[in-house]
């Protein structure tokens, strides 16, 4: 199993409504280096939900339920979205400022390319936000 994370504005798509939702396709990607991390995940992969512009948190964990088909929202050129089913909040969010603080997660692309949108996490990356999140670890969490 792999970790990533994805980035939303909240005002344009809110971990409380992914919740409501349950599942969503995860379309709208126009950036090359972010298609090819959604090209990356495979079914079973867990993804740490970032809200980005406000808030800038680690908010929630979901799962990777359809791997790469193509984005019905692209008009032109060759882009991929991936299916997402929320899985569980986190219960303390993750601000932006705790991760450059910390010595294992101040090297996440999130910190280093602050532009990406879809980026991977490491392992050791992942439990650490877990536990700042008081989540269950991940060989724990809900599948």
């Amino acid at each position: 199993m792999n970790w990533w994370l994805v980035k939303s504005e909240p005002d344009a798509y809110a971990w409380a409504t992914f919740v409501k939702e349950g599942r969503t396709a995860w379309t709208g990607v126009r950036n090359f280096a972010a298609r090819n991390h959604l090209r990356a995940m495979r079914r079973g992969d867990r993804v740490f939900f970032y809200h980005s512009n406000v808030g800038k948190e680690v908010v929630g964990v979901a799962e990777v339920v359809r791997e790469a088909h193509p984005d019905p929202t692209a008009n032109d050129g060759d882009w991929s979205c991936v299916d997402l089913r929320a899985l569980q909040p986190l219960a303390a969010p993750v601000t932006l400022e705790q991760i450059k603080a910390d010595t294992v997660l101040r090297e996440m692309a999130l910190v280093r390319q602050s532009r990406l949108s879809v980026m991977p996490v490491t392992a050791a990356q992942a439990e650490r936000l877990l536990e700042l999140g008081g989540a269950r670890p991940a060989s724990r969490a809900r599948r």
